[in-house]
């Protein structure tokens, strides 16, 4: 009995993996998203490990699990990958506060977001 197996989210060339929970605003982590966008994996990961951005610690661990599951679940050659997506999205936010003068309150707002990358494997051009 059982479910029959449902079809995969990507295409047969393709990988992905996403992040959640990451604690930063959409905003700033769209800045490093898009800084890998369209580059090949190895590039990738320089740009990310040498970015002075906090974040993009996170957004490496995302590429390098993606490029491991391109790896290991789909059978691609890691040499052939490039960054083919990268797209950011909102998660939930946090309202705190902060007592102000005259009775008033402060909001302050504490966002979440989530990163999904998406890998895929080209032949060279000859």
């Amino acid at each position: 009995m059982g479910k029959a197996k449902s079809p995969r989210r990507v295409a047969e060339n393709e990988a992905m993996a996403v992040s959640r929970m990451l604690r930063t605003s959409p905003q700033k982590l769209n800045l490093v998203a898009q800084m890998i966008r369209g580059k090949k994996v190895e590039a990738a990961l320089s740009d990310l490990t040498f970015s002075k951005k906090r974040i993009s610690e996170d957004v490496l661990k995302t590429l390098q699990s993606a490029i491991a599951n391109a790896e290991n679940n789909h059978g691609l050659d890691v040499d052939d990958l490039i960054v083919a997506e990268a797209w950011v999205g909102k998660n939930l936010t946090l309202k705190r506060g902060r007592p102000r003068a005259r009775g008033r309150f402060g909001k302050i707002l504490k966002p979440f977001a989530q990163v999904t990358i998406k890998v895929r494997q080209v032949e060279e051009q000859a």
